[in-house]
């Protein structure tokens, strides 16, 4: 996702007060070669982003972050909104270097459900873990993960161990962590 942003040069609140009157968002971007480097983003460009996305894709997507002179790959770390318009207030970005493995937060995604044996024996599905804490080199980033629950009964459930992970992702979890389970109404 390409995103525009500007480098911040003040620190000063009422700097930072006057980026988000604007419409703009303050964020930082840190890096393991380079010193952090605090940026505005693009406060219109950002919200169409999140619009356009999948619930719970934001820790996955690699945006492409582009000052007009240079261009770097990040990931969002952190992200935080103002208490009660729940509006992005601050950002902080991880820049991605190919060669420098990047802790990621994958979600996971059920398949199956209308078929699943257990709910229509009258269970329902209930989803203990939304997302996985992996570490691979910035290339191998899975967008997410898939579990199949259609064979499941009812008090039935799959485990961490029981994902298909791509080789170079390493979970970060227990691998007997329960992501899901078929529990009894």
């Amino acid at each position: 996702m390409k995103l525009a942003v500007n480098k911040r040069v003040s620190e000063k609140k009422k700097d930072i007060k006057e980026i988000r009157r604007e419409g703009n968002i303050p964020a930082i971007i840190y890096s393991s070669k380079h010193q952090s480097e605090k940026l505005i983003v693009n406060g219109p460009d950002f919200k169409t982003i999140l619009r356009e996305m999948q619930p719970g894709q934001l820790p996955t997507t690699i945006f492409d972050l582009s000052d007009g002179k240079k261009s770097r790959r990040a990931i969002i770390k952190d992200i935080q909104y103002h208490l009660t318009t729940y509006v992005v207030s601050h950002i902080d970005f991880e820049e991605l270097v190919d060669d420098v493995p990047v802790s990621v937060k994958v979600p996971i995604n059920c398949t199956g459900v209308a078929e699943c044996i257990g709910i229509k024996l009258g269970g329902f599905l209930r989803q203990v873990v939304r997302h996985v804490q992996v570490e691979c080199l910035p290339p191998l980033i899975p967008k997410e993960f898939m579990v199949d629950v259609k064979d499941l009964g009812i008090r039935q459930s799959k485990r961490l161990k029981d994902l298909s992970i791509p080789s170079g992702v390493k979970p970060l979890a227990s691998p007997e962590e329960v992501l899901v389970v078929i529990a009894k109404r």
